[in-house]
């Protein structure tokens, strides 16, 4: 028992490792040019003023003309409006240089704006107008109306500007309730697929959220209450966008950016190889680039090599080894254990720093090298085998100087070997072709080399029994040899030998033209099938009959009863009526006999429509003789009475 619950464990932790959230995505530098470009647009008004210019600050970047910038936060800033305050305070702190100055008035406004009666946003500007301009505020007031606004109204974006504004609060307050509000909106969070996170309002509401819980938790010292996979699936999901459609989601993904890459608690990481994961005996090392979300460089980091394994025959190649810092990349010799081409799983971990998360990484490298063909020879046999056979044999890159020549009654024969050129190995490349050439007709043949057991690659063409292949069309063809492969530094195309065929009782070779392969086919002519066999006439008419036989009944019975038309008038909406109803069985026939689905329900929609308002019509008409009638018939009654 105890020996399975242990299997048992071991079996989860080791899926739990496969299995483990790794980050997809990030901010390359080509992303972060992209978004810097989106926030550099000319200020259109004060709030896409303070994105551009707070953004550009969250990414590291100049902002232009910080003069002309700062001239336009004062000239634009309305000191009776809250939210222009904030825009124009926390805007003038990004700037160097730039200070503004508030009267006592403005101070009283942003003072009366923390209160009960106004909204979340409008107490978290007015908290950071009056610090970003360096006046004073209450921490415990400022609390309490958050704390009332929270137990109203709990929306996330709500919650949100409450961490923001409670970043700017005194660290000698008490922050607790506040900064546990983190927990309860991580609870909201969607999980998308076990790789993403994010809230239903979207992606720039999930990116304030990322730089608000991080601002407040750094400013009052308390970690987060945020996992680590949770961290991974906040990152996948803030920066899965690479394009934006507006400054201020531009400006959400910025400052979501520096704060995961600049914090006291979680700094996830990215390993990246620097060109290519690829080494080879002419560039033998690994190069890394381990950096922050932003593409920041980490040189403080640590990067160990855990294992690196074949991925075709799983054997462990090299462990245990260390990087080396060198500039801003890490480097790892791996040719030096003389690995044999192929790709290999490398498990990489980066240490250095307790916050950094996303720091176990799987890579695959390649490792390539170049390719010589040795031992190429060519020969033609007699079938019957009665004359030995006639062997050539080629250096590789050169042509060989003799035509080779086979007819019907003899069979082509190529063998080579494919060698490592820096180790002397046998390889054996995925794609290993044989390629004959018509010059004349341009046609191509192609064979595929198969190895041997001593993987010793050969091709035998028998010219009789290939003859259909090459459309018995003689000649001379070019032999070439294909060889491809992912590891090979230098795919070969090589032209060896010219080869003359002659096929069987042919004196004068016929052109071939080529065939094109979007030339219109021959029609095909579908055979339909037979129609079944109609019934006899006789059971058609009798059928025929049966089903006609109601409408005679309805005719003798109306005769034998007598058809009463008194009521029947000749108005335009009876006579309306009573056309457009038998207009539309008359549809229905022509229906089934010439019309479809859909044309059939316009004309019904059109006559139906007049026959409804015909009907409705001449129905009233009768209700108001009907019941004048029955007046009269009353009045006669009581005039009979007196």
């Amino acid at each position: 028992m105890g020996a399975a619950g242990t299997g048992t464990l071991f079996t989860l932790a080791l899926l739990a490792v496969t299995q483990a959230i790794t980050i997809k995505h990030y901010l390359s530098n080509s992303d972060i040019e992209r978004l810097t470009q989106t926030l550099k647009q000319p200020y259109s008004n004060l709030e896409n003023a303070y994105y551009t210019i707070v953004g550009l600050q969250k990414l590291g970047s100049q902002v232009p003309d910080e003069q002309a910038a700062c001239s336009f936060l004062k000239s634009q800033m309305d000191s009776r409006n809250v939210d222009s305050l904030f825009y124009a305070a926390e805007a003038s702190q990004a700037l160097s240089n730039c200070e503004i100055t508030v009267s006592n008035e403005t101070r009283d406004l942003l003072l009366a704006a923390v209160s009960d009666d106004t909204s979340i946003t409008q107490i978290y500007h007015a908290v950071g107008a009056l610090t970003n301009f360096g006046l004073p505020l209450v921490s415990r007031d400022v609390l309490g109306a958050l704390a009332a606004h929270i137990s109203k109204d709990d929306a996330s974006l709500g919650i949100i500007h409450a961490l923001f504004a409670t970043s700017y609060l005194s660290q000698q307050a008490d922050l607790r309730s506040i900064v546990e509000e983190i927990e309860d909106l991580v609870a909201r969070l969607d999980d998308l697929g076990g790789i993403y996170l994010q809230f239903e309002e979207g992606l720039e509401t999930t990116a304030l959220f990322v730089s608000a819980a991080y601002k407040l938790s750094d400013h009052a010292g308390m970690e987060p209450a945020i996992k680590e996979d949770q961290v991974i699936q906040l990152v996948n999901a803030v920066f899965s966008k690479k394009h934006f459609t507006t400054l201020s989601e531009a400006f959400s993904i910025a400052c979501a950016a520096a704060a995961l890459s600049h914090n006291q608690y979680h700094i996830p990481i990215i390993v990246v190889a620097e060109g290519i994961a690829s080494v080879s005996h002419k560039k033998p090392s690994l190069k890394l680039r381990v950096t922050n979300v932003l593409s920041q460089s980490l040189t403080s980091a640590d990067v160990q090599l855990e294992y690196a394994k074949s991925a075709l025959t799983k054997s462990t190649v090299l462990q245990q080894s260390s990087f080396a810092l060198k500039g801003d990349t890490f480097e790892l010799n791996f040719m030096e254990v003389k690995p044999p081409s192929g790709y290999y799983d490398f498990s990489i971990n980066v240490e250095g720093d307790n916050r950094f998360i996303g720091n176990h990484v799987e890579l695959k490298v390649k490792v390539a090298t170049e390719v010589d063909i040795t031992n190429v020879d060519l020969s033609v046999v007699d079938r019957d085998q009665s004359i030995a056979p006639k062997i050539t044999r080629v250096v590789y890159p050169s042509k060989s100087k003799v035509v080779i020549a086979a007819d019907s009654h003899q069979s082509f024969a190529l063998s080579f070997q494919l060698a490592d050129v820096n180790t002397g190995a046998e390889l054996t490349p995925h794609q290993t072709f044989v390629r004959l050439y018509n010059q004349k007709t341009d046609q191509e043949v192609v064979f595929v080399a198969e190895p041997d057991s001593k993987k010793v690659y050969k091709f035998d063409l028998d010219v009789t029994e290939r003859k259909s292949e090459f459309n018995s069309v003689s000649g001379t063809y070019f032999l070439f040899l294909i060889i491809g492969d992912a590891t090979l530094e230098n795919p070969i195309l090589w032209h060896l030998a010219d080869v003359v065929i002659k096929f069987l009782d042919e004196e004068t070779p016929t052109p071939v033209q080529s065939q094109n392969l979007f030339a219109p086919k021959p029609e095909i002519q579908h055979l339909f099938r037979e129609p079944e066999k109609k019934p006899p006439i006789a059971v058609s008419n009798t059928f025929t009959a049966l089903v006609l036989a109601p409408l005679l009944l309805l005719v003798i019975l109306w005769i034998k009863l007598g058809v009463n038309i008194s009521n029947f008038t000749f108005s335009p909406s009876t006579i309306i009526f009573h056309l457009g109803h038998a207009g539309m069985l008359g549809i229905m026939y022509v229906y089934w006999t010439q019309l479809n689905m859909f044309q059939t329900l316009q004309y019904l929609a059109i006559l139906g429509s007049i026959t409804f308002f015909a009907g409705n019509r001449m129905l009233a008409q009768k209700a108001v003789k009907r019941i004048a009638a029955e007046q009269s018939s009353r009045l006669a009654k009581y005039r009979t009475l007196r």
